[in-house]
């Protein structure tokens, strides 16, 4: 969908010479009912110039005429053919000035926790080029000594719904079967705090999943406990023979 052009000095320039409801200005413009009465009030947009949409192709006297007419009529912008997906972002990421320079830091935080992520993908999150992402990776940037992984999303950098669109497709072109932690990093930030936490053990018993508490010898078949009431077999004396007894005198 096409964008209004200058569209509070184009609600000013309405506001001027239509007799257009408040409504119907600002719907057609994106302002606040109360915000094209300010308008008009003389309160809100002082010193601003309007700006013709008629003139500047951007809207047909018929479209006026109609509004003027039926005041429950909503005005629609003119097509404009090279208007068309005028919206859709082309090449890396504008960064601001006073963003540049926490630029490298996120994108640390990006191939740290999102290894998973491409160098195209790194790129249109944060407006970087390819070699920086590369030289990030292969810590031979100039600063690395100096860099700390700071989040993108915290940065201003670009918006968690962006940043959550290219962890999942980046989740589906993966085949390797994954553990708990790298499936925590694939999935959106709501889905990841839903899931069910795996059951780990302490650091300090690390090696030991096999180790069980109970007595291995309690599946052995109990033994009869031997009867010790004979004071022979107490001991477990031999029988004496007869050759070994003393000569009687």
């Amino acid at each position: 969908m096409a964008k209004l052009l200058h569209p509070k000095a184009t609600a000013v320039w309405l506001v001027d010479n239509t007799t257009l409801t408040f409504k119907q200005v600002a719907d057609f413009t994106g302002f606040h009912e109360l915000e094209i009465q300010g308008i008009a009030d003389g309160d809100v947009a002082v010193g601003v110039k309007g700006f013709d949409p008629i003139a500047n192709n951007q809207l047909v006297q018929e479209e006026i005429t109609k509004a003027e007419n039926d005041p429950l009529y909503k005005m629609k912008i003119k097509f404009n053919p090279a208007a068309h997906d005028e919206e859709k972002r082309r090449g890396p990421r504008y960064t601001p000035l006073s963003k540049r320079q926490d630029r490298p830091n996120a994108i640390l935080w990006l191939v740290k926790f999102h290894p998973e992520l491409s160098d195209g993908q790194i790129s249109k999150l944060v407006g970087t080029t390819k070699p920086t992402i590369q030289s990030i990776r292969e810590r031979t940037h100039w600063n690395i000594a100096n860099m700390q992984p700071i989040d993108p999303v915290a940065l201003g950098l670009c918006r968690q719904s962006e940043l959550d669109a290219a962890v999942a497709k980046a989740a589906k072109s993966m085949d390797k079967v994954m553990s708990d932690d790298e499936r925590r990093k694939l999935v959106s930030t709501e889905q990841s705090l839903e899931m069910e936490t795996e059951p780990r053990l302490p650091s300090s018993m690390e090696g030991l999943e096999s180790f069980s508490l109970s007595d291995p010898r309690g599946d052995e078949e109990e033994k009869p406990e031997a009867d010790y009431s004979d004071a022979d077999s107490f001991f477990n004396l031999p029988g004496g023979s007869d050759d070994d007894e003393d000569e009687q005198p």
